[in-house]
């Protein structure tokens, strides 16, 4: 067997994680050789005992590493191993990297315009319009937003960034043959259509189980630079995600809600302990001191000057930034000089708003920021 079946195998196996996974390693001098250990081997490796030990010896490698390969082939999933070039990178330093994830769909690259927006199940109606709000604004600065495809919270964070056609990616806490609930089958679906994945560490077969939610949870603030918690009861399992991601050196944003509403005193309690309080993505980039997402880079050229050209965006972003680089605006002034419909003017001041490439003063005209 090869190293990645093995590690696909040792996935399949309950009680084998990263840190067991590793110990095995050492153990061998490939990790293609961990078939070959025996009761006594095993028995010698921190942290197997007689009945883990028993579980690996009598672990059928070929039939069952062959059965989740050819399971995924025909439901066209991809299986990464860390042994592979597609394993993000961003969740090999964190603790407890999963063994392999399974992917339907278009994983994206992780750099750092990931974020997380999560939040309680049972979400107000300020939730969801706060959670939309952050979605759009987050898609159409050209984050990758990730969330854990459950109801609530996180089931209009990927909803309205598919709406947006941004990217987005879901983290489920079952296997891909399990998704849970239901009813986001088809969310899932559209998520997968819009260029995003849905993905799990778990084998196809695991089902939905309260323990595997902080292991999904783990992954969602792995694969983030931040994470964003909108609405989430003390208890909630949102306040798991902020805890991991704090643990993991990512950056927590929170939203601040009603003092009188119970799903937002957990986001109460992050803002005493420190995260950031946001209103906004707007915020998140101010926080990271980011005018820019990265690929929005500055082109300069003779005809136009420093910020003529901007490799990321659209020909009307670039009018207007062409047109701002003369001197400041109003929206009318904009608008007569461009001939671009006033909706589509708006949404497009908004996007470089979000960019941080313009500002709007307090007399309405917009200018060109410097950099």
């Amino acid at each position: 067997m090869t190293d990645r079946e093995v590690c696909i195998g040792c996935n399949l196996i309950s009680g084998i994680g990263a840190v067991r996974f590793a110990k095995l390693c050492e153990a061998v001098d490939s990790p293609s050789q961990i078939p070959e250990l025996d009761r006594a081997d095993l028995m010698q490796i921190p942290g197997f005992g007689a009945m883990l030990a028993e579980k690996v010896v009598s672990f059928d490698w070929d039939a069952e590493v062959g059965r989740e390969l050819s399971v995924a082939e025909r439901g066209g999933v991809r299986i990464l191993t860390r042994f592979d070039e597609g394993y993000p990178d961003i969740l090999r330093h964190i603790y407890d990297p999963p063994l392999a994830l399974y992917v339907r769909g278009n994983l994206p690259e992780f750099p750092d315009n990931a974020i997380a927006i999560v939040g309680s199940r049972r979400v107000s109606r300020y939730g969801e319009e706060m959670t939309a709000m952050l979605a759009r604004e987050a898609a159409a600065a050209g984050f990758t937003v990730v969330s854990g495809l459950a109801l609530g919270v996180d089931s209009i964070a990927h909803k309205t960034v598919v709406e947006a056609s941004g990217v987005t990616v879901g983290v489920i806490g079952a296997g891909l043959l399990h998704l849970h609930p239901k009813e986001n089958i088809p969310l899932a679906r559209d998520i997968v259509q819009n260029g995003g994945a849905v993905i799990s560490e778990f084998p196809f077969d695991m089902p939905v189980s309260r323990q595997n939610f902080p292991r999904r949870n783990r992954i969602v603030a792995g694969l983030c630079r931040g994470v964003i918690v909108v609405e989430a009861g003390i208890d909630s399992g949102a306040l798991i995600t902020a805890r991991l991601a704090l643990e993991s050196g990512r950056d927590v944003f929170a939203v601040p809600g009603r003092v009188d509403n119970p799903q937002a005193r957990g986001c109460h309690k992050l803002i005493k302990e420190g995260a950031a309080l946001i209103e906004n993505i707007d915020d998140v980039l101010t926080a990271w001191n980011c005018g820019m997402l990265p690929g929005f880079a500055a082109v300069a050229d003779e005809e136009h000057g420093n910020y003529a050209e901007f490799s990321d965006l659209s020909e009307n972003e670039a009018a207007v930034c062409r047109l701002l680089k003369d001197g400041e605006a109003s929206f009318d002034m904009i608008y007569a000089a461009l001939n671009i419909d006033a909706g589509m003017l708006s949404s497009i001041l908004m996007k470089l708003e979000l960019k941080l490439l313009i500002s709007l003063d307090s007399n309405s005209f917009y200018r060109l920021n410097t950099r």
